[in-house]
């Protein structure tokens, strides 16, 4: 090829090339929201059909359902008890000064409740979990061990993303419950100790449960449930979509940035569509 020829594609090549870079992050992303969407169409239809929970399945539903809740509810308690301090505490001393404690309930339920305990318990679950999944099958996908089970007539989704997803999923409402109920605790034991409620302990958790609607409690399973799935999800879509080059060093700010993405949308789109 003539040098002015090559020049002249080399130059033309350039603005390809930087189009490939600026639009290489939005369709990985695209992808990897696809591929997640597909994962939890799957994990519901196929955790629907008993056929699918053989013994290797259940054996390790088993293992990761009690990785997920052993190893967060330390944190969970922990960071409960404090947002019960931050949060609780301090709506029902505001709410003292105007006399209006019997709206604690009604707005707890709407901050505590809906939006906050989903969201921290799934980041919880993101750092504790998440994370430890997304190497789990990063060095599946390294080791070659897909391609084994795949020549064995295995398959790796019923056998590693399906009891993860569901294991989360049930680890999610766990926790979420263990969460509320440590922060509702710890802020009314906090207010009633500094005379702020007149009512006992279990007059606070009646004002709280007379505020909580079937509505709201749905809203508060469903939005644990799948974000504790999508946690699973994501990180196995990160771990299994690597290549050889991309360590777990670069895996893993990838699939926190996707799981953050994905306990913030969830929780956003599900308040709305209820709301």
């Amino acid at each position: 090829m003539p040098q002015d020829v090559q020049g002249v594609a080399t130059t033309g090549a350039l603005p390809i090339r930087l189009l490939e870079r600026l639009g290489g992050s939005p369709r990985r992303g695209a992808q990897a929201a696809l591929a997640t969407a597909a994962l939890l169409i799957g994990v519901v239809a196929e955790g629907a059909r008993r056929a699918t929970w053989r013994p290797t399945v259940r054996a390790e539903f088993r293992r990761e359902l009690r990785l997920a809740i052993g190893g967060g509810l330390g944190t969970i308690l922990g960071t409960g008890a404090l947002i019960g301090l931050g949060m609780v505490y301090q709506a029902i001393s505001w709410l003292a000064v105007v006399g209006q404690q019997g709206f604690a309930g009604t707005l707890l339920v709407f901050v505590l409740v809906r939006e906050v305990t989903p969201v921290l318990v799934g980041l919880i679950l993101l750092g504790r979990r998440g994370t430890v999944a997304i190497v789990e099958f990063g060095a599946i996908k390294a080791s070659g061990h897909l391609t084994v089970l795949e020549a064995e007539g295995i398959d790796p989704f019923a056998l590693l993303v399906l009891p993860r997803a569901w294991a989360m999923a049930v680890a999610g409402f766990t926790l979420g419950m263990a969460f509320l109920g440590a922060a509702l605790v710890t802020g009314g034991l906090t207010a009633w100790l500094a005379g702020l409620l007149d009512q006992p302990a279990q007059g606070f958790a009646g004002n709280v449960l007379g505020a909580l609607a079937q509505r709201d409690f749905i809203l508060f399973a469903a939005k644990l449930m799948l974000i504790g799935a999508l946690v699973a999800l994501v990180a196995a879509v990160t771990g299994m979509s690597a290549t050889r080059r991309e360590t777990p060093s670069f895996l893993l700010p990838r699939g926190f940035v996707r799981g953050i993405v994905a306990v913030l949308l969830t929780s956003g789109v599900l308040t709305v569509a209820v709301t």
